[in-house]
């Protein structure tokens, strides 16, 4: 027999979190929390939203999620594929199961990474703020070992923006430094293939987004045209359908796309993007969507058990004051679960 509990939890930002969305001070999650009666065992997942980007509308997940918990309760097994309007809420309930399935608390997708003897390349992500805070960023990233640095752009100045990677490519190669930015679809069509232009000077790796979403045709000739490699991220929120998948990724042709399971309906459907993204060479790397520990743990122990070398999006646990305690450690830019350190499960109690 299964029961469950839902806790609700706001994640405290050190410094505020810039978005494309505003400005983020703190943002909330939930954790579906299920338990084994005849094991005792527990699983655990995250519902995480980022405000004004997400799908699932955040008025209606605690009632969304406290109908599962009472199906739950009542001896049901609700269907992931029924919440295709919350992904956040298919990610929680995917991992959930997962995480009490193999009854080692904490541990939904166990291998290397979970054992602590794997470790995961991950970015640097660089805010956006103005140009000093920036800079003091990038050195605090590059101090602490990072090799691949993601900068969000779009929020200051454009020059100034430039004027960043001018710095950072003054004192690094592209052999030395991978740097990637992200727009957030800040450009505007017109704009996009000149600010690309300039871009490239700086021998960067890819651009996330750099026009917003549901923008196809202008989207695909960016695409066969940037001189920089096109990742998209937010455009492909909201398309749950595998053919509607595969349509979307022929017409634009990405060089890469963008995996935040909490805003695509979870781990398989990651795995689904991955698939058809493999028949299309297209590239592709995980970034989490501001979930806590919880959610994060989740992820890394996915992605470490895919082939992939390429730079994951992972780095975001050390934003928050009140993070979930985990053996979550970054470390000479790299994502490893140190044996040493224990999860806080107090507040799953």
């Amino acid at each position: 027999m299964i029961k469950a509990k839902l806790i609700t939890h706001h994640l405290e930002f050190k410094k505020p979190a810039g978005t494309s969305r505003g400005v983020l001070l703190h943002k909330p999650t939930w954790y579906i929390v299920l338990q084994h009666s005849l094991t005792n065992s527990i699983g655990i997942g995250e519902c995480s939203i980022i405000p004004g980007l997400s799908l699932d509308n955040e008025s209606q997940i605690e009632s969304i999620l406290g109908s599962i918990i009472t199906r739950i309760n009542g001896g049901e097994k609700p269907l992931i594929s029924e919440f295709v309007a919350f992904p956040a809420v298919q990610f929680a309930l995917e991992t959930a199961y997962e995480d009490l399935a193999f009854e080692r608390n904490f541990n939904p997708y166990p291998g290397l990474f979970s054992e602590g003897k794997k470790h995961l390349s991950i970015n640097g992500l660089i805010w956006m703020g103005d140009k000093s805070s920036m800079l003091d960023q990038i050195q605090d990233k590059l101090d602490a070992g990072f090799t691949c640095l993601k900068m969000k752009i779009g929020a200051i100045d454009f020059q100034a923006e430039l004027d960043i990677l001018k710095t950072i490519r003054s004192k690094y190669s592209s052999d030395e430094i991978e740097l990637r930015v992200d727009a957030n679809g800040a450009f505007s069509v017109e704009d996009a293939p000149r600010k690309l232009e300039q871009l490239c000077t700086y021998d960067l790796h890819s651009i996330e987004q750099p026009i917003k979403q549901d923008q196809w045709n202008h989207m695909a000739v960016l695409c066969a045209n940037s001189p920089i490699p096109i990742a998209l991220d937010e455009e492909l929120i909201g398309i749950a359908d595998s053919g509607d998948q595969q349509q979307m990724l022929d017409f634009i042709r990405p060089p890469y796309i963008i995996l935040k399971p909490s805003l695509i309906g979870g781990i398989q459907a990651a795995n689904t993007w991955i698939k058809i993204a493999n028949t299309k060479n297209i590239g592709w790397w995980a970034t989490s969507a501001l979930e806590s520990n919880i959610g994060l743990n989740a992820i890394a122990q996915w992605v470490s058990n895919i082939p992939t070398e390429m730079p994951q999006g992972l780095g975001t646990g050390q934003l928050f004051k009140n993070n979930v305690h985990s053996p979550l450690t970054i470390k000479n830019g790299k994502l490893v679960s140190d044996a040493t350190q224990k999860w806080d499960s107090n507040l799953f109690s």
